[in-house]
């Protein structure tokens, strides 16, 4: 049974230990309860192979692993939650309205990599939020983790769908968003007076997700509502994209950089494919993905390439969670 398939010979070999580990299978599958929708890996060196996934069920359990054994859910708070062996339980529920006990419901969040105390959330009242976290590791205390605003500010126009840190500047300090407008912003937290226009959708087609290359800073990824492309920007050249990856047949719902390489990035979407890119060439043209993966059951709703584990990558459809080898 094999993973992926393409012309790109040597690709598996991108992981470190790759050709020198005992053959293993190739795909993993393990099927939920409900539909899935999110899903991550840890970053925990000694936990590597742990997966968090997320579903979508009224008690709001929709987690996404991106901290050493915290969990957080964007729904209509977001929770952290302390993942345990056998039991997850919740740690704190953090409201950036201080006048209510309701919030404006939370589109997506970003777990800041140098500054682990930062958590960046949007939201469709057209806010991004700043969460500042204390995870003191106190014992006997029932819930060590709290939370504070650190800084809310009006990132659009409109709704705003997705919000991700840049390695840019150290890696804390940048992050962009994008939204309803149709509009991808670039902000720094040392000077929010203003903000960056970095691409502005011709028709103003709402813009759902972002992703910031791993190693390379200055380059992402976004996808528009109901688009079969993927476009790439450089923040150099700023409103222009640099490319357009096209071979998707339905919506693409995600897209995941290499975590160990600049020039390669992983699509999915409701055509029930995963592909694989080689954008070493651009701005030349891309014309087609150099690995294809086509045995998904049904529309792929997340991807995720494991920072830690960078042989595999893992997607869900329907309520199955699939781990895919490079």
């Amino acid at each position: 049974m094999t993973s992926f398939r393409g012309a790109a010979a040597g690709l598996a070999n991108m992981a470190a230990h790759g050709s020198h580990q005992p053959k293993r299978k190739e795909i993993y599958k393990f099927e939920a309860p409900w539909t899935l929708y999110s899903m991550n890996w840890s970053v925990r060196p000694d936990k590597r192979f742990r997966l968090a996934v997320g579903s979508f069920i009224e008690e709001y359990n929709n987690k996404k692993g991106v901290y050493p054994d915290l969990l957080a859910t964007s729904g209509d708070y977001l929770r952290i939650w302390r993942a345990g062996e056998p039991d997850t339980r919740l740690e704190c529920i953090l409201n950036n309205n201080k006048n209510s006990d309701f919030c404006a419901p939370l589109t997506s969040f970003d777990w800041n990599e140098v500054d682990l105390n930062l958590i960046g959330t949007s939201s469709i009242d057209t806010t991004c939020t700043i969460w500042g976290l204390e995870t003191g590791q106190v014992l006997g205390r029932t819930n060590p983790v709290s939370g504070h605003v650190k800084t809310q500010l009006i990132a659009h126009d409109k709704e705003v769908y997705d919000i991700a840190f840049s390695r840019a500047g150290g890696g804390r300090d940048m992050f962009a968003s994008v939204g309803a407008d149709g509009s991808v912003r670039m902000f720094d937290l040392r000077h929010l007076e203003h903000s960056t226009i970095i691409y502005e959708d011709p028709q103003h087609t709402p813009l759902l997700r972002l992703a910031w290359n791993k190693q390379e800073p200055n380059l992402l990824a976004t996808i528009a509502m109901d688009s079969c492309e993927v476009i790439i920007l450089d923040v150099r050249v700023p409103c222009t994209p640099v490319a357009r990856l096209s071979n998707h047949r339905a919506c693409v719902n995600g897209v995941a950089w290499a975590p160990h390489s600049s020039c390669h990035i992983c699509t999915a979407g409701d055509d029930h494919q995963a592909l694989i890119w080689d954008i070493q060439q651009v701005p030349r043209s891309i014309e087609d993905p150099i690995l294809a993966y086509t045995a998904a059951d049904g529309e792929i709703n997340g991807i995720q390439w494991g920072a830690t584990q960078p042989e595999w990558i893992s997607i869900c459809y329907s309520r199955v969670l699939e781990i895919l080898r490079v």
